[in-house]
């Protein structure tokens, strides 16, 4: 087995050390980091088709996830230096009033994994501070979470903040578990997903519409 293909398996599998090792080898080695990022997207990308399919859980997708991490910490200044451009920039965080952050945390890191840059504000991120990390980060996509009904609201004060802000070209998803397709079209959402994996395939759409 060659080691890209050992590095898309660490990744499924969650093994920190093989993937470091890996991305390591395939540096040396000479192997471009774009082919690198490819291998490392496509071991994430089955670990969210696996998840989106309840074959795994939360538990797992976090360990897969901080293997991703610690390679890409390897990888990073390479792609800086050979001139990467990530999908998009999308700007993340838990709604004013909510303090819930695994499932937000969840959604920053298998977009991560799937290529994009991610702005994460955290959590009790007021609307104001929405808008003003897009204006600053030039991102197209906001991604808003909350995990209590109480919190709902907020979304919606976020999202009518940013179209007052007129930020143009701006695609909004959110997400949580009291939330639904009914919530986010009533608040006007452009998009939302039940998951962390659905919603990497969300805004993949938003941004090619």
């Amino acid at each position: 087995m060659s080691a890209l293909n050992d590095l898309t398996e660490a990744i499924k599998k969650g093994d920190r050390k093989l993937a470091t090792a890996s991305t390591e080898t395939e540096l040396a080695a000479g192997t471009s980091p774009n082919t690198i990022l490819e291998a490392l997207i496509e071991g994430m990308d089955d670990v969210g088709q696996r998840f989106k399919a309840n074959q795994i859980f939360v538990p797992e997708v976090l360990i897969a996830a901080r293997a991703m991490k610690e390679a890409m910490a390897i990888l990073e200044p390479k792609l800086v230096e050979a001139g990467y451009k990530p999908l998009a920039t999308a700007v993340v965080g838990t709604v004013e009033g909510d303090l819930h952050d695994i499932g937000k945390n969840l959604v920053v890191m298998m977009l991560k994994g799937a290529s994009f840059q991610v702005i994460d504000l955290g959590t009790n991120v007021s609307p104001e501070k929405f808008v003003e990390a897009v204006k600053e980060s030039g991102a197209t996509v906001v991604g808003l979470s909350a995990l209590l009904t109480t919190t709902m609201p907020a979304m919606k004060k976020t999202i009518d903040a940013i179209n007052e802000a007129r930020l143009e070209g701006v695609s909004v998803i959110i997400g949580g578990a009291p939330v639904t397709q009914a919530f986010a079209d009533e608040v006007g959402a452009n998009g939302f997903a039940p998951d962390a994996a659905s919603a990497v395939d969300t805004v993949r759409t938003l941004i090619n519409a």
